[in-house]
């Protein structure tokens, strides 16, 4: 594995600041950056309490967390980005902002810095495209929230370099994560088969087969889910599930990834799920200080 010695991420959303964390506790220096000051601020708040969760439960002692907080530098300006080895963007899951944004990077940081994107739907040959280093350009993927959850999705474009996958999968691994492998489709794997299954859930709540309390019940017992498909949706953003039906729908073609009138119906009536503080459920307060950004 290259010589990774910090790594710069982008955005301070629930993804970002997960990922910030895991750099940090795996003792690489972050540069954790955000247009938003204030954003900036709750989120170095959110990784200081979620690192006094995790020492609370004995699995991380005092002296660590202030190490690994003391790690992330923090800052509005995207040109402190040069100093970065790899850079992992986990801003607004928006194709142009992305595309927008990676160009910006490439004339920023150094030669050799890897661009990786935790986009959970968007192309990284696009992506790449917007770069002169497609080779460098590569997809990791992690799911929500970072610090929890086990799983990162490693997506390599056409062009992705050996040398990167097999660094950003040792860079994983160094995180604690179990990783797999997708090629570059819509959706790469786990949203290509979750995303319909939450879609399919929205139609049988549209047209009236059960309540949302009892497709979620059925679900959590029935299948053994740990959280039922809406409740898991609302956690996810019912904008960000939209929008991956509307890539998969677009990129595939075909009418069975077409989005639920219901789905749309939520979305355009600001009921994005916990983040805006009601979805198919309603909550007394949007968590993460209603940033919109969480994703899985």
């Amino acid at each position: 594995m290259a010589d990774i010695k910090v790594i710069g991420v982008l955005g301070s959303g629930q993804m970002g600041l997960g990922i910030a964390q895991l750099a940090a506790v795996a003792g690489i220096s972050v540069v954790l950056v955000d247009s938003s000051d204030s954003a900036l601020q709750k989120g170095m708040q959110g990784i200081r309490s979620s690192l006094q969760r995790f020492v609370k439960k004995g699995e991380l002692t005092q002296e660590a967390a202030n190490d690994t907080l003391a790690k992330v530098k923090h800052t509005t300006s995207l040109k402190e980005m040069s100093s970065a080895d790899v850079i992992i963007e986990a801003i607004v899951e928006n194709e142009d902002v992305k595309k927008h944004l990676f160009s910006e990077l490439d004339r920023i940081v150094k030669p050799h810095t890897i661009l990786a994107s935790n986009t959970s739907s968007i192309s990284i040959n696009r992506l790449a495209s917007a770069t002169r280093r497609p080779h460098q350009v590569i997809g990791m993927h992690f799911m929500n929230p970072p610090p929890i959850m086990k799983l990162v999705e490693i997506v390599r474009g056409s062009a992705t370099a050996d040398g990167v996958f097999a660094t950003i999968k040792a860079l994983a691994e160094r995180f604690g994560k179990t990783v797999i492998r997708s090629q570059d489709y819509p959706g790469f794997i786990v949203n290509r088969i979750l995303m319909p299954m939450i879609n399919e859930v929205f139609y049988t709540l549209y047209t009236g087969v059960a309540t949302k309390e009892d497709i979620d019940c059925g679900m959590k017992l029935g299948t053994s889910h740990p959280m039922g498909p809406l409740e898991l949706a609302d956690f996810i953003g019912l904008d960000v599930c939209l929008s991956i039906m509307k890539i998969l729908h677009h990129g595939l073609g075909e009418s069975k990834y077409s989005p639920c009138p219901l789905l749309v119906q939520y979305v355009d009536a600001g009921y994005l799920g916990r983040k805006s503080g009601k979805g198919v459920y309603s909550y007394h307060a949007p968590p993460n200080n209603g940033n919109p950004r969480s994703r899985i």
